[in-house]
């Protein structure tokens, strides 16, 4: 029945979002600019695929009321080391949310950040 997924983030400065995520290794798989400024833009990475849309596509393309505001979700990326994820995150225009900790009596260690309109990623590595 489904034949794939991906997650759409919303964001009015769609470039800027992107340039974030291709920071980080993802690689730019579609574009649509119909008027100079990209309308969706999709990267592909860590087994992911996101788009990144211009809420005023949406609402011009499909009648669709949409925000960059919110934080009902979040990403959760795996990750070898945390910390050295974390710093790439940081270097590539990150904000903060939390440092990272242990977590779970050590099994897991864990960080948040913030891409550059305010979706929460979480960052996660397995220990022993």
């Amino acid at each position: 029945m489904f034949l794939n997924s991906q997650v759409n983030l919303y964001a009015d400065d769609v470039e800027c979002v992107v340039d974030f995520y291709k920071a980080l290794g993802f690689v730019e798989t579609y574009r649509y600019a119909p008027e100079g400024d990209p309308w969706h833009v999709e990267v592909k990475g860590a087994g992911l695929v996101l788009g990144v849309a211009s809420p005023r596509a949406a609402l011009t393309d499909h009648g669709l009321r949409v925000s960059q505001d919110g934080a009902a979700m979040e990403l959760v990326f795996w990750c070898e080391d945390v910390d050295s994820a974390y710093a790439l995150a940081l270097r590539a225009g990150a904000a903060v949310l939390r440092e990272p900790h242990d977590f779970q009596d050590g099994r897991l260690r864990v960080a948040w950040v913030a891409d550059p309109v305010g979706n929460p990623l979480e960052l996660v590595q397995r220990r022993g």
